[in-house]
């Protein structure tokens, strides 16, 4: 038995299905607005990428070590974006969130805070994770901001960690959320969510 077994979570109008590949043509809609893949800090597929990118996402699934989501509208179905569980250590019951990206139209508004309730939610009170965490670029200001404003706590910043998509190197910084504290987070999430759209 794997420690994230496939689920669909949804609340708030999102609904997060486990990816296939049946949504290529989806993601690879929900990319474009914005040309997201021109953004050198995100992991973003280029059009002729996206087939690659879900068969990629499905081989870390069966490794145990990604459990890639489909960000979809609840009531069209249209794919919005993409997150993950990722650098899944069933020993410690810790996961972390990412590969997250979503339409240009739909960021900095209800989804992101409704995506992070719903695995959240999925990762403390059904996983009994102890710890959930997050990464991203040192340069990529907005992500650090959001993750921030979830009440995740900075761990740090690993120098040399990782390549970019344009080849440079990039630090990573890390961020965590302990099961301790995600009681509060859940509800200044839910309070989030309850103001007027």
């Amino acid at each position: 038995m794997t420690f994230v077994e496939p689920v669909t979570l949804n609340a708030g109008g999102i609904t997060l299905v486990p990816l296939a590949l049946a949504h290529e043509a989806g993601l690879r809609t929900a990319a474009a607005d914005g040309e997201l893949w021109n953004i050198r800090v995100t992991s973003v597929p280029e059009p002729e990428n996206t087939r690659q990118y879900i068969e990629d996402a499905l081989a870390m699934r069966e490794a145990g070590n990604r459990f890639a989501f489909a960000v979809t509208a609840t009531d069209t179905d249209k794919v919005l974006g993409c997150t993950s569980y990722h650098d899944i250590l069933p020993a410690v019951k810790r996961v972390e969130i990412g590969w997250t990206w979503y339409a240009q139209s739909v960021q900095r508004s209800f989804v992101n805070t409704t995506c992070k309730l719903l695995l959240l939610t999925h990762a403390f009170e059904t996983l009994g994770c102890n710890t959930v965490g997050w990464r991203t670029d040192n340069f990529n200001f907005a992500s650090q901001a959001a993750i921030e404003r979830l009440g995740a706590k900075k761990d740090g910043v690993i120098r040399g960690h990782a390549l970019r998509r344009d080849g440079t190197i990039r630090d990573t910084v890390m961020y965590s959320l302990t099961c301790g504290e995600w009681l509060e987070v859940k509800n200044h999430l839910r309070y989030l969510l309850s103001k007027p759209r």
